[in-house]
């Protein structure tokens, strides 16, 4: 087994076993054992949340994440703002530093955000089968469905943590560089700071759920193969592919199935009063990748050899 992926993993599942013991005394069905499985649960996926965290990989991506903000802040410090020309918001940084963290969002989603994500979600269960400790896992009462499910859930929360990292690096150091005051939105209200900050959580939420359906795909790659580098690379590939097609007007009629569609469109949480549909929009959307490829994960994965 290992180093990245210490035993200590397998712990929960092995206590399960001792606690779910069968009710030698009869009667009622065992709730003893019942608590047990639903502590297992809960156990195996803080374990797996253990394991992504103590990672020096995880926290090398978070660090890359939150340079992003702090790069584009000094630059923009340093140039005195610049010529005007950059991604969405760049030229509202020197007025209220509040706009960084967004900014930093605009330039991460494309690239960036995806990239590690797709390390997460790819490297999930190939990297198990990679380094043999899936074979483990499933000899534990952990069972295949609640592999999937953790697996998928521990992404979902990097999914969170990468996005929040970028917005929150970007708020820190834009209130430490530049002046910071009431926002003025898209549609020309202001709100106060506390109004907007808010509103910068909920862009994160927004972002995080436009790539939990990445995430899902990444599993489902993640199944079909025991080399994790793979894995990792096609879930990048196809979110860069999904983008150029979002581009293209000959592939007009697919841009609403796309995952990547309403990515950059929580400029409409910007407004007074907030105009919801995109995010309604990117929720259904993200639901339907989960469902999709989250059915095909366990599809392939129910049937896969991994004791051999």
């Amino acid at each position: 087994m290992s180093s990245d992926t210490p035993p200590a993993r397998i712990a929960p599942a092995a206590a399960g076993v001792e606690a779910a013991a069968p009710d030698t005394h009869g009667g009622a069905p065992d709730l003893l054992g019942r608590r047990s499985r639903r502590a297992l649960g809960w156990g195996f996926f803080a374990s797996e949340l253990s394991v992504l965290f103590r990672r020096r990989r995880t926290w090398a991506m978070l660090a890359a994440l939150a340079a992003i903000p702090i790069l584009i802040a000094v630059a923009i410090r340093v140039t005195d703002g610049g010529d005007g020309r950059g991604p969405a918001f760049l030229d509202r940084i020197t007025q209220n530093g509040l706009f960084v963290g967004m900014t930093a969002l605009v330039v991460s989603i494309p690239l960036f955000l995806p990239l590690t994500v797709g390390v997460v979600a790819g490297d999930s269960i190939a990297g198990e089968a990679n380094t043999g400790t899936l074979r483990y896992l499933l000899v534990s009462p952990v069972g295949r469905i609640r592999l999937l499910v953790v697996k998928y859930a521990a992404a979902a929360v990097f999914c969170l943590t990468a996005t929040v990292t970028v917005s929150l690096a970007g708020i820190l150091i834009g209130i430490a560089l530049f002046p910071v005051g009431p926002v003025t939105l898209l549609s020309g209200d202001s709100v106060s700071v506390g109004e907007s900050l808010l509103r910068s959580l909920l862009i994160a939420v927004y972002v995080t759920l436009g790539l939990v359906g990445l995430s899902a795909i990444g599993l489902f790659i993640s199944t079909l193969t025991d080399a994790p580098v793979g894995a990792m690379a096609a879930t990048v590939v196809i979110s860069i592919v999904s983008q150029v097609l979002g581009q293209l007007s000959q592939t007009e009629w697919l841009h609403p199935w796309l995952f990547s569609y309403y990515w950059l469109d929580f400029a409409d949480l910007l407004r007074q009063p907030i105009e919801w549909s995109s995010f309604g929009g990117n929720a259904l959307l993200q639901l339907g990748y989960v469902a999709v490829f989250g059915a095909l994960a366990y599809g392939r994965f129910a049937s896969k050899d991994v004791l051999s």
